[in-house]
């Protein structure tokens, strides 16, 4: 399938990201998908990983907390709860004697991995049906949650490319395109709309990785990890991960390859999407007193210090709702970039509330909040997908807006309860100070105190005038 500029000049993206359901994707996360189609007649859609929750209860036989283990091992606290809420019965995998006919009570590990595949599918098949149903082309890439289901990305890749206009390719390893190195990094060329061959603008997929650390070493190598690995911070104590060294070096490679598919030795204006954002997006913030009415706390290496969007580098609307979750190393991505040569944008999902745009290190680095329903993130009406219209004759002056549910659908959501819940969620000191800092929650909370401290004192008057 070819992707090409339209006459007009034009070439339209959607992305959408941490869509984060199980495979009864929520309704309402269709409703948006199929409202952003609707309303924006896109030619691609990129998902920019995290469209598999994991950690959902429907996957807890096979859950994988940290690539390397063996599936279900290491279950979640948190999910074993959520289970129970939803009457999920654990299976475990027992061994078969290969001599002796099957037994229907019995379920091994390969059956209890067939039922996972055939979930993802499901999963795939309930977001995906309002793209296919409307023609448009789509890829993927992934993120920290999709392989907790126990499928990982190279797997998943193959059942994506199972559904009608999936351009994932297989990586040139396997004898696919050259434009693919890995699951979920690889080049989408945009031709002109000439009719030729000439790439006028290349759309970028790069896998982020999910955590840090070696799979073969989690269990010598991460002793933290392992003791406390039911937890509920799925970052557990080594924080997440990066691109690989091949991925980076593909960045320039890529270009290089396209270059010469142009012949004119030049690099081809590019945009990069992908998962967990890089430490750079950190320098689109400013960082101010504690007090500060909205600002967000930093995590990890930036814990302690708090911040607020830098409005000289970031566009009109922009919005930063918590804390931006890179990684603890910085792999050299965004120099990668630069030197490379072509970028001029880099957008990331992941931090479900984020939806700003900033421009620095030459750069537009920006966000896509979730889309998704069954997981946390802001307001139902601040949920949304990114629009990204480009033009043929300087795709790096490309135009982008965010298509919210509040505009697309109404302000309220089919389940206000828990997105109330999912938007204020408190998982530790870190969240409680951002909680507070927000002028309406700290207005709420000092109101009940006031209130309850002078209920207090008006019992006590009335004792001591008796």
């Amino acid at each position: 399938m070819t992707l090409r500029f339209h006459d007009d000049g034009t070439f339209r993206v959607l992305q959408m990201a941490d869509i984060q359901d199980g495979p009864e994707v929520n309704r309402d996360t269709i409703r948006m998908i199929e409202a952003a189609i609707n309303e924006a007649k896109p030619d691609l859609v990129v998902f920019t990983g995290d469209q598999i929750r994991g950690y959902d209860p429907a996957y807890i036989d096979t859950f994988l907390r940290r690539r390397g283990e063996n599936p279900g091992a290491r279950v979640r606290l948190v999910t074993e709860i959520e289970a129970k809420l939803h009457g999920i019965h654990r299976r475990i995998a027992a061994r078969r004697d290969p001599d002796l006919p099957p037994q229907d009570d019995v379920v091994t590990m390969d059956d209890l991995m067939n039922d996972t595949r055939q979930k993802v599918r499901d999963t795939f098949s309930a977001f995906l049906g309002p793209v296919i149903n409307a023609g448009v082309p789509f890829a993927a890439t992934y993120g920290n949650h999709d392989f907790q289901c126990g499928i990982l990305p190279d797997e998943q890749d193959d059942i994506y490319r199972e559904f009608p206009g999936c351009l994932n390719p297989e990586a040139d390893a396997a004898g696919g395109s050259p434009l693919a190195i890995e699951p979920g990094t690889f080049a989408l060329p945009v031709l002109s709309s000439d009719g030729s061959e000439h790439v006028a603008m290349g759309v970028m997929l790069v896998n982020s990785g999910d955590y840090a650390g070696k799979p073969e070493e989690n269990d010598a190598q991460y002793p933290r990890y392992v003791a406390h690995s039911r937890g509920l911070d799925l970052a557990d104590s080594d924080g997440y991960g990066t691109p690989s060294a091949e991925a980076i070096a593909w960045l320039g490679d890529v270009q290089r390859t396209l270059a010469e598919r142009n012949g004119d030795g030049e690099p081809v204006p590019s945009i990069t999407f992908q998962h967990i954002p890089p430490q750079e997006f950190y320098d689109c913030l400013t960082e101010v007193p504690a007090w500060t009415p909205n600002a967000v706390e930093g995590a990890r290496n930036y814990a302690g210090r708090c911040y607020v969007l830098n409005d000289a580098v970031c566009r009109p609307g922009s919005r930063l709702g918590e804390a931006i979750g890179c990684a603890d190393e910085n792999v050299g991505e965004v120099d990668a970039l630069r030197e490379a040569g072509g970028y001029f944008a880099l957008y990331c999902g992941h931090d479900h509330k984020n939806s700003f745009v900033g421009h620095v290190h030459d750069l537009d680095l920006g966000y896509a909040p979730t889309c998704g329903f069954e997981c946390y993130g802001p307001k139902s009406r601040l949920r949304g997908i990114r629009l990204f219209e480009f033009r043929e004759d300087d795709p790096a002056a490309y135009e982008t807006r965010m298509l919210t549910w509040g505009d697309l659908v109404g302000r309220y959501s089919g389940n206000e309860l828990r997105v109330f819940f999912e938007d204020h969620c408190v998982t530790g000191a870190a969240t409680l100070r951002n909680e507070l800092r927000r002028p309406q929650v700290f207005a709420t909370v000092a109101l009940t105190l006031s209130t309850g401290f002078a209920a207090i004192v008006r019992s006590i008057a009335r004792r001591l005038r008796r």
